[in-house]
């Protein structure tokens, strides 16, 4: 599979935490449109064949930091970061991922360091930051940040993976999982 489109994925979620894109070719099987995935065994099936997105939101935070200098992702000290039960998910995470053999091709995270931190804890390698996955913060209006995390929240839980098959130039949710399931899905290989 190709890279996705930035622009796509940007206007699909604006604050999203992680993307990855599938290698392999897309699902041999067509399902009816609009169908989501509900047993494991077939997730797994198809996210070995290839061809999705996932989107991860990173994983639990430290509920009583902010993001105080949101203009500086080098100042990591003053970003809200990964605690360690955001830390333990993200590991077990990557090591479900190549345990079912599931095949990652392009890593792309936003600029803030729970992301990134998510990324490399689960193992994946040549991870690039975008600011498309990046949440506007002081750059965009009150009312326009407040929308973008409003329709994150409702999109993604911390730490729950949307995956998503691309049809026709469109995006569509096949599944959701949330960061603790995944080693689940490694009995079902």
């Amino acid at each position: 599979m190709g890279m996705f489109s930035r622009r796509v994925l940007g206007s699909l979620v604006v604050a999203a935490s992680l993307a990855l894109t599938l290698t392999g070719q897309p699902l041999a099987q067509s399902r009816a449109q609009g169908d989501t995935i509900r047993d494991a065994k077939q997730l797994v099936e198809s996210l070995r064949s290839g061809g999705y997105v996932i989107l991860v939101r990173h994983g639990a935070t430290f509920s009583d930091q902010a993001d105080t200098d949101p203009f500086n992702f080098d100042n990591i000290a003053k970003q809200r970061n990964l605690n360690e039960k955001g830390k333990e998910l993200a590991k077990a995470f990557g090591d479900a991922i190549r345990q079912v053999g599931i095949p990652a091709g392009e890593v792309y995270t936003s600029n803030f360091n729970r992301a990134i931190e998510t990324a490399v804890l689960a193992g994946f390698k040549d991870i690039e930051k975008t600011t498309d996955l990046t949440e506007g913060g002081l750059v965009v209006s009150p009312d326009e940040n407040s929308r973008r995390a409003a329709a994150l929240r409702k999109m993604l839980k911390e730490g729950e993976a949307s995956i998503f098959k691309p049809e026709d130039g469109k995006y569509r949710l096949v599944a959701r999982v949330q960061m603790e399931d995944w080693p689940k899905l490694v009995a079902v290989k």
